[in-house]
This record gives C-alpha cells, structure tokens and sequence, in this order.
C-alpha cells in the first residue's frame, strides 16, 4: 500500500477549544433566520457547543426536496455567530461555495460524503483553497474506502491546508442494517492509526439517520479515543425541512452530552498501569499463537491444494464448507464467541484458503 502523505497537521484550532470532546452542532439546513437564531441561542445556552454548523446548500436525492437557500442564509449564519460567540462552519461542495464561505468569513469549512467519493471534486476544491488554510473538516465517503477518504485528505493538505479533521459519518452498505449508515468502525480505526495527530470527529446523526441510537453511537465514539461529535440539532426537528427523523432538539442533545463518559486513553494511576500491561502481554501471546496456528492451517491448505491439482479436483467442495461453517460456529460459540464474528472470520481464512490453492493450481512450473 502506498504510503499515506498527510504533512505538518495543526491542532491549533482544537487545542483554542478547550472541552473535550469538541462539539459541533446545529440543524441539517438552515431554514429560516427565525429557525437558525432559535437553535443556536438554545445551543449556546447549553454551554456545551464548540462550534455552529448549518447546511446552506442541501442537494439532495430527489430534486422536489429542499434544497437549502444559498448565499441568502449567510446573514443569518453571521447574525448567530455575533449573537452566541460561537464559530460557524458550512458545508461546501464547489469551488464558488469556498469563495462564498472566505467572503462572508465563514470559520471552518467541511466537506461531504458525496464530494468525497469525486477525486475531481475534491481537486476543484483543493484549488480554490489554495492559499487560505481555512480550517476544513473531511467526511468519509459515502463507500467504505479508506483509500479514497486518505486522498481526500492528502489533496487539501497538498494545496496548503494543514488545519484538518476527519469525519465519520458511516457508510453506505449493501444489506439490511439497524443504521442508516453503518459506522464500520474498523476504518476510522485504521486512519487513527497511520494519522494518530489528526483529529477524527464523529457523525451519529448520519450513522443512526434516527435520534433514537444516537447516544449510544456517541458513547461508542468516545470509547473509540475519537476527538469530537457532530450532531444535529434542530429547534424543532418535527418540522424540520430535511433529514428530521435524525436531529434533536438542543435541550435532548444537553441531555445526552451530559450523560456520556468520557474515558482517559491511559491511567496514570501506578497498580492499573502495571495490571494493563500484564494484560496487554496475555494479549500479545494470544496474537502470536493465532498467528502460528493459522500459518500451519495454511501449510495445510497449500498440502491439500497439491493434492487436488495431480488428481484433478476442484478447489471449492461446497458441502465440506457447509460443514466447516457449522462445526466451528457451534464449537465458537460453546468457547463464549460471537456469532457473527465467527461467521466473518471463517470466511476470511476461507478466502485465503481458496487464493493459496488457486495459486497452487495455476502454477504450471
């Protein structure tokens, strides 16, 4: 994999606001002068919003829904600002958008889904970025592709941006599932780790698409290490113009907030440290005894996958997999396993079976 280039990241604007976790909230659209001063004034008044966000622009799947009002809704956005003291951010998904934002001194910037999931929408708006290094927040991209969110980060970094955050807000999934979009949460993991400065706010509105999960999907994110939260807020989110179902009124979200726990990434406390470490080296041998199991599984795969070749036998035999599947299950879940769990491990090692044998029967040396 190509290494990921993503350079001199400054968190001057996160280390300014010091709560933590950074909140970022506000209605999915603004709607109405009356509508955006309501909420964020309630906001405010919670003491607990780092930052005002409004949607000005809202394309959305179908084009008889709202749409948002445009650069009209920028004086309301600046009238909150100068009413509560609080930054504001936008969304922007074209270059005429970002000189609208710097001409109206908009805060901070941040970045769709959609726009994300366009490497040519992205050099478009990394061009016209040039030269600002305006704070931009980058959503994942509607697809499950770390790749194609790394990108994203590293074009508007290259065009001179180095205030950056990521956003989580889930991914769109083939299959039935309890959230609108499925958080995955493997992939803000992995970007975590080769990014460990760059700050990864999450997105429950998004990923919940109902305010009934949202509390749950935060304190997972803070449980995560993530830095922050974005959620939606909306006066009166019965009568909101778009994506209602997902946004709470600022009074809930107070509520909510004011439940979570937030966790420390380490103790400093002398006996906990020393029992994580004791703890974390059961850990290390468990890996390494996996690790060498599944390299002799493999050895035997590849003894197998000999034999099936001089006497020509197909690689997969559907019924012996059946088999397989349903043993192990049943033996991994007598063990205190997870079901699912056991179901998506056996069918990577299957995977990997199926390549090394393929491998073996393609090879005509």
């Amino acid at each position: 994999m190509e290494v990921p280039q993503i350079r001199n990241i400054s968190l001057d604007l996160w280390l300014q606001i010091k709560k933590r976790p950074l909140l970022i909230s506000g209605p999915c659209s603004a709607e109405s002068r009356e509508q955006l001063i309501a909420t964020g004034e309630a906001l405010a008044n919670t003491g607990l919003v780092s930052v005002f966000r409004a949607g000005i622009w809202k394309p959305r799947t179908r084009s008889h829904s709202f749409e948002g009002h445009g650069e009209k809704a920028f004086s309301w956005v600046k009238e909150v600002k100068e009413k509560t003291g609080i930054p504001v951010a936008v969304e922007v998904a074209r270059p005429s958008h970002v000189e609208l934002c710097l001409k109206h001194e908009i805060d901070i910037l941040w970045i769709g889904a959609r726009s994300v999931a366009n490497p040519f929408s992205i050099q478009e708006l990394a061009e016209a970025l040039a030269g600002t290094n305006i704070p931009v927040m980058i959503k994942n991209p509607v697809n499950p592709d770390l790749q194609l969110w790394i990108g994203a980060l590293e074009r508007i970094n290259q065009a001179g941006i180095n205030k950056l955050a990521a956003i989580h807000r889930g991914f769109n999934t083939w299959g039935k599932s309890q959230y609108r979009n499925p958080p995955l949460w493997e992939i803000p993991i992995e970007l975590k780790r080769l990014f460990p400065e760059l700050p990864i706010i999450c997105d429950p509105s998004h990923i919940c698409g109902n305010r009934s999960m949202i509390e749950k999907v935060a304190q997972h994110a803070l449980d995560l290490d993530m830095d922050g939260l974005m959620i939606e807020s909306h006066i009166k989110p019965e009568k909101a113009l778009s994506d209602k179902n997902q946004q709470i009124s600022p009074s809930k979200l107070a509520k909510i907030i004011n439940k979570l726990q937030i966790k420390k990434a380490s103790s400093f406390k002398k006996e906990t440290t020393e029992n994580l470490e004791e703890l974390r080296k059961q850990i290390d041998l468990a890996d390494y005894k996996i690790l060498e199991a599944l390299a002799e599984r493999m050895n035997v795969v590849k003894s197998i996958g000999y034999l099936k070749k001089n006497n020509k036998i197909t690689i997969l035999q559907i019924e012996r997999w059946n088999n397989i599947i349903h043993k192990r299950e049943e033996a991994g879940l007598k063990l205190g396993l997870n079901k699912e769990f056991l179901n998506e491990l056996l069918k990577l090692i299957h995977k990997e079976a199926i390549n090394v044998q393929k491998q073996i029967l393609n090879d005509n040396s």
